[in-house]
């Protein structure tokens, strides 16, 4: 195939996991690539190669997600309602107001507020309340900030 003209031997890079060929005796290797006869030969035009390469490059891109906003009412909704008073909210309120454990409001401050919907919640230790919670900035529809933190009880 090499004699045809159908394939060539190019310098593998082992760092990005090209295959490799045969091994060159410097530490390096080679590997092996279709040429564009090659490409004809097996009945494969070089245009359509080059758009699946920029397919499978493309797919790499991380796609733009969506940021997800909590349904009036529910436990996250409360907690958002918390967060965003001016006072703040200490664990021991938030755990109160949801039902939940400290370390699942913990994990929804991490996970839904922050990393689901891109939500800042700040910590500041406070002497007469002690660790207090609140929301950075207000991303959310003003609808989220006038629900009853009691009422999901």
């Amino acid at each position: 195939m090499m004699m045809h003209g159908w394939l060539q031997e190019v310098d593998a890079n082992l760092r990005r996991g090209e295959p490799l060929w045969r091994e060159t005796g410097d530490g390096h290797g080679t590997t092996l690539v279709v040429t564009e006869a090659g490409l004809l030969a097996i009945g494969i035009e070089q245009m359509v190669v080059k758009t699946e390469a920029s397919i499978h490059e493309n797919a790499a891109d991380t796609p733009v997600t969506k940021l997800s906003t909590p349904r009036a009412g529910t436990k996250q909704a409360m907690l958002i309602t918390l967060l965003r008073a001016p006072d703040g909210a200490t664990m021991d309120e938030i755990v109160a107001a949801t039902g939940w454990l400290a370390h699942t409001a913990r994990g929804a401050m991490s996970g839904a507020l922050g990393k689901k919907m891109g939500l800042t919640v700040t910590s500041e230790k406070e002497k007469e309340r002690g660790r207090v919670y609140r929301l950075r900035c207000n991303l959310l529809p003003v609808s989220h900030q006038n629900s009853d933190p009691q009422a999901d009880r």
